[in-house]
């Protein structure tokens, strides 16, 4: 059993909050093993963690999502539905930031007195709707 890594090893490793790893196993997330009273975790159950900690910081997941991939009722979806899901949501995310960068430059473009709104690069991406005609 010397095979186990404390709780204190895993959160400091993690650099995580041992109130996030308790938080987690409420959640069923994880299962720690106990020994003597104190929860300690296996290769597999630190994977998980890792993975657990990586949909959350990279993959913007929430633990909604996770539970459900992580799932093992049979009663769930399949867990590549969630994923797929996530991807498209990052794909928008990527290229919502794209334009949100070529707005920023072009603005940087702009002679340092002019108001931003003046801005030539940033009034050329620019769609203004129909004038009226009366």
């Amino acid at each position: 059993m010397d095979d186990l890594a404390s709780i204190r090893q895993v959160a400091d490793h993690f650099e995580l909050p041992v109130s996030t790893l308790h938080y987690w196993e409420r959640r069923g997330l994880i299962t720690p093993r106990r020994r003597s009273g104190r929860r300690h975790y296996t290769a597999d159950q630190i994977y998980r963690i890792a993975l657990i900690q990586l949909w959350r910081t990279t993959g913007r997941m929430t633990l909604d999502e996770i539970t459900e991939i992580l799932a093992e009722r049979t009663d769930t979806p399949d867990w590549r539905d969630t994923v797929t899901a996530r991807i498209a949501a990052i794909e928008s995310q990527i290229t919502q930031l794209t334009t949100a960068r070529g707005y920023l430059r072009d603005l940087l473009t702009c002679p340092h007195d002019a108001a931003p709104e003046h801005c030539e690069g940033f009034r050329a991406r620019i769609t203004l709707p129909a004038a009226e005609h009366r």
